[in-house]
């Protein structure tokens, strides 16, 4: 399973920062940078900042 982040609803608002830091992070211009993968226990978190997002903008794709 990856993380997939919609550039085109995404204003770097930089809640899912806060709530998964190991996979999202602002860089130093403010825009959001993240790691498509991640380890199986921290999906809790990936799926925390994406109840977080204010535009609803990432998505899980692939297997379970």
């Amino acid at each position: 399973m990856k993380v997939w982040v919609d550039r085109t609803l995404c204003e770097n608002h930089g809640q899912c920062a806060i709530a998964a830091p190991s996979t999202f992070e602002m860089d130093d211009e403010g825009i959001l940078q993240y790691t498509e993968g991640f380890p199986a226990d921290e999906l809790e978190y990936i799926e925390d900042a994406m109840d977080v997002c204010p535009v609803q903008a990432i998505f899980l794709k692939g297997d379970q």
